[in-house]
């Protein structure tokens, strides 16, 4: 009872704070003159990141590195999967190739450089440095670029800003933020106690509750705004926020992490606590992340990239194949369905 409540919480209080802090800082933003592109591209992307960030510090603070990785691995799955597939299955999406050409393009090319880390195990602080300068410096050359050239991926990202019009007083918004911040720092404290508590219940590894229970609540904000967004005609601002929070989540969460707690995904066999049967072997113990884990990653974005690049759009039947494999992979991870090393 107690575990459930813990998870309900953490769902609640993460959505909640998140939106709280997006709407505040957003808010705080516009009073000061940032421009919709400065906001769209840092503040928004940021704001949306903000719970799995704090979710995986908090993860790692308690030792629970399976947690903070799953948390990491299944978000930038459901981001596609889950938040994009609901989105189209509910209206479908127009794309323009051009605005996500650049973005699109980056993402990919992050999401393998992290598999070369997680090959490695390479998830020390000279990482961290450079995830996170690396982040800074896409940013920078992001607003200039798209300032000087007013691209197409300059416009999607202004759209994304514009999705939070609201005008509230310069004291509310700073009071949203406060409180969004408070509501995401709570949320995942809750979130992490009830995620370690389903583990040992079910029986299951953290990694495993990680890219599922605690994935799916810090990614409510996205899949929430994302779902409104397609019944309002206006999911095709979802698709830039989705290629922002997937940047963020690998090279700011996974960056800060490896700054402030350096982990290893590697375990070892101990007595009474067997390794995962799919996992990526390295002699006599295994990675916490599964080739069923890289494998989602990587069909994620071969999907998107297909369904987003041919039509000009994700239509509703493209969104049900996007969750149906998100579906697949959860199950797949429960072992309710044979895994590639299963």
């Amino acid at each position: 009872m107690m575990m459930s409540l813990l998870i309900l919480g953490g769902f609640v209080l993460l959505f909640a704070g998140g939106e709280s802090l997006v709407r505040g800082s957003v808010g705080i933003a516009r009073k000061v003159g940032m421009s919709e592109l400065v906001i769209g591209l840092t503040l928004v992307g940021f704001g949306t990141s903000l719970p799995e960030l704090v979710t995986s510090l908090q993860a790692l603070s308690e030792g629970a590195v399976g947690l903070s990785i799953g948390n990491v691995i299944g978000s930038n799955v459901a981001n596609i999967m889950l938040v994009i597939g609901a989105a189209a299955f509910v209206a479908a999406i127009t794309t323009d190739p051009k605005a996500l050409a650049r973005d699109g393009a980056f993402m990919v090319a992050v999401t393998a450089r992290f598999a070369l880390i997680v090959w490695i195990d390479g998830f020390n602080r000279i990482t961290g440095i450079a995830f996170t300068s690396l982040l800074v410096v896409y940013l920078v050359a992001s607003i200039v670029l798209d300032r000087r050239n007013n691209s197409a991926a300059g416009e999607m990202h202004q759209g994304e800003a514009e999705e939070f019009e609201h005008d509230d007083p310069i004291l509310v918004s700073i009071l949203l933020t406060l409180g969004g911040i408070a509501g995401v720092i709570f949320g995942a404290r809750f979130l992490v106690e009830g995620g370690s508590d389903a583990a040992r219940l079910l029986g299951v590894s953290e990694t495993v509750i990680g890219v599922s229970i605690v994935a799916i609540g810090t990614s409510l904000p996205e899949l929430v705004t994302s779902v409104m967004a397609a019944r309002k005609g206006k999911a095709d601002v979802a698709l830039g926020n989705v290629l922002g929070s997937n940047v963020f989540n690998i090279l700011g969460i996974l960056g800060v992490s490896a700054i402030v707690f350096p982990f290893s995904l590697i375990e070892t066999s101990t007595a009474g606590v067997p390794l995962e049967v799919a996992a990526m072997q390295f002699g006599q113990a295994a990675s916490m992340v599964t080739w069923t884990d890289m494998g989602a990653i990587f069909l994620s974005l071969v999907l998107l990239f297909i369904f987003a690049f041919t039509g000009r759009r994700l239509a509703r039947w493209e969104g049900g194949v996007l969750l149906t494999a998100y579906f697949l992979y959860i199950g797949m991870r429960f072992d309710l369905i044979p895994t590639f090393g299963g």
